[in-house]
Order: C-alpha cells, then structure tokens, then sequence
C-alpha cells in the first residue's frame, strides 16, 4: 500500500489523538494500582446522609452529603436508604490519597 503526504495528513488527527489516549491510560493503571498497595494510614469517622442513588450494571453509585456540607460520589454494593443517615469513613493512604467509603 502505498501512502502519500495526503493520506497521512488525513490519518494524523487518529493516531495523534489514540497515542495520546494510551499516553495517559497506561500511567493511570499503574497509579491506580500503586494506590491500592498503599497501606492505609488513617480512618475517620464522618457522618453523612445519602441523597441519591444510581444502579448500573449490579454496582450502585451513591451520591452522599457529608456532614461539612460537601457532597460525594460512594460506589458500594450494599443497600442503603435515599434520605437516611450514613456512617461514613474518611481513609487515608500512606502515598496520601484520601478516599470515603461506607464504615462497616
């Protein structure tokens, strides 16, 4: 097959734009895992109310309002009730990643 100046100048916006995307995917799945093997610092306990909820594909997405009046997205499989209080736990990792999940 052969390629003229053209045919690249047409195919450059792609390969440009599917370079870029693995540029900063690959990074992201190696942080993430690196987050994970973080060990966990610290927990918090924080009081919250949930406010919505949203099911998709067997996961829950919960939107919570946290008792400093911020709002957060928790994903969790257990059920919980739109409009009740939540116990809610603030975790921090050694790398300093700080994330919410529902206390157990």
């Amino acid at each position: 097959m052969s390629w003229t100046y053209v045919d690249i100048k047409r195919n450059a916006p792609g390969v440009i734009l599917s370079i870029a995307m693995f540029a900063v995917l690959i990074p992201m799945a190696f942080y993430k895992g690196a987050n994970d093997a973080s060990p966990i610092r610290s927990v918090e306990p924080i009081g919250a109310t949930v406010k919505s909820a949203h099911s998709d594909d067997g996961r829950t997405l919960y939107l919570v309002s946290l008792e400093n009046g911020s709002s957060i997205f928790v994903d969790d499989d257990r059920p919980h009730l739109i409009g009740a209080p939540a116990n809610m736990e603030r975790v921090t990792r050694d790398n300093g990643v700080v994330f919410y999940r529902f206390a157990e």
